[in-house]
């Protein structure tokens, strides 16, 4: 820009930048002095920076002439400044390394550093053909400045069942692309911002670990020496004690123990005793019973009670309370022997047992996946009383499937002895 003194008198002049380019511009050099009718020319220097806050286009550039002797003669030419564009992406991947049995979710964000909008492409790459991607948003579109959260999901093909995990390696490119019209509505070829790729694993890890398989082979010799060493030792052992059992006892006179001929055991005059009298019938001598199950009439010894077992299933929702219930029969006792809770699907919350007015057990969901109580004498519930499980559910666990349940699901399952108490 050139000053020109065209007073009569020797004129300083200060110069000074205004408008939006004032931050990076300067002047140099920002004050001259001039003789009457003489000049000088200054430079302008324009140092935009590579930031998104300065967009690409035109931007107006004012340079203010201020006279020292006579500052209403300011002065103040303009001109116009086209900034041009540029392109430059920032990419992150969290996380770079996921674990799961079929698929694993990935999060990728994504910042536009450049001066003008452009529409982002997601492009995974993996040197097989084992993976499958899905990309949401496709096409994210970002002025200058402007993030966004892309998710990206890796599925497999197949499950692996046994064995050591499997590392799936792949790549994620991002590129930005422009809208290929310039800021004054020319036409002109795209240019592209493009991100190196990024690296990124997906580790498959099998249905049932390693240790299942260990555990399995050990049960399967167990079972293999039972039936190969200790069953036959143990039948042959059954045989001998029964041997031993039948075999007769000597009596006073070295007779055995069953009545011999003119013993007197179980004979009478006319009719071989009522001993034998007994046999006939079908019962044990001087029990007085054609019932051959004994004093109880039902099959089981008088007093006695058969077994028996009652399942309550329970299912709730994440935050809800719900309690189920089983009911002893009318006319009957159970004496319970045994519980065993299942929490297969590894729920978090509370679970509480009440036999009655009694509180049994009360235990936290998450450190159980199946649980079971023995007791050798049995808890006995009187008839009408109820045996009440009750499950707060905190937050539904992930079964074997890899999916996270819908709600809670609770299994329990109670048995002993259900005996009558009137006749």
């Amino acid at each position: 820009m050139t000053v020109r003194n065209d007073s009569d008198i020797v004129e300083a002049y200060t110069l000074e930048v205004v408008g939006d380019c004032a931050p990076w511009t300067t002047v140099e050099p920002p004050r001259v002095s001039l003789y009457p009718g003489t000049s000088e020319t200054v430079t302008i220097r324009l140092t935009p920076p590579r930031s998104p806050e300065i967009r690409a286009g035109e931007v107006p550039l004012g340079v203010r002439v201020l006279p020292a002797e006579h500052p209403e003669s300011v002065r103040v030419p303009e001109t116009t400044v086209h900034i041009g564009e540029f392109r430059e992406l920032r990419t992150e991947l969290a996380p770079r390394r996921r674990r799961g049995w079929l698929r694993g979710r990935y999060q990728l964000a994504v910042r536009n550093q450049g001066n003008t909008p452009v529409r982002v492409g997601i492009t995974p790459g993996q040197a097989g053909e084992e993976l499958g991607f899905a990309v949401s948003p496709a096409e994210p579109r970002l002025e200058p400045g402007e993030s966004a959260e892309v998710r990206l999901r890796v599925r497999t093909g197949k499950p692996v069942w046994f064995g050591a995990p499997v590392v799936w390696p792949f790549t994620l490119a991002a590129t930005g692309t422009g809208d290929g019209q310039g800021e004054r509505g020319e036409s002109r070829p795209d240019e592209d911002a493009v991100r190196a790729p990024l690296d990124a694993e997906f580790v498959q890890i099998p249905v049932f670990p390693r240790w299942l398989l260990v555990l399995l082979a050990a049960l399967l010799a167990l079972l293999l020496a039972w039936f190969a060493l200790v069953r036959p030792a143990v039948r042959s052992a059954a045989k001998e004690a029964a041997k031993e059992t039948v075999q007769p006892r000597p009596g006073p006179h070295g007779q055995g123990a069953g009545a011999g001929p003119g013993s007197g055991a179980d004979t009478a005059p006319g009719g071989g005793g009522q001993g034998a009298a007994d046999r006939k019938k079908g019962r044990q001598p001087g029990t007085g019973s054609d019932d051959p199950s004994g004093p109880g009439g039902d099959g089981t010894p008088a007093g006695g009670g058969r077994q028996s077992s009652a399942t309550i299933d329970l299912k709730s929702s994440g935050g809800e309370t719900r309690t189920g219930t089983y009911r002893v029969p009318e006319d009957s006792a159970f004496g319970i022997t045994d519980i065993v809770v299942a929490n297969f699907q590894g729920d978090e919350g509370v679970l509480t047992i009440t036999f009655g007015d009694r509180k049994i057990t009360t235990i936290a969901l998450e450190t159980f996946r199946n649980q079971d109580y023995h007791w050798v004498t049995p808890i006995k519930i009187s008839e009408n009383d109820t045996v009440t499980v009750k499950v707060t559910c905190e937050k539904p666990g992930t079964p074997a499937t890899g999916r996270r349940a819908q709600g809670c699901h609770e299994v329990l399952n109670v048995s002993g002895v259900l005996s009558r108490t009137k006749r």
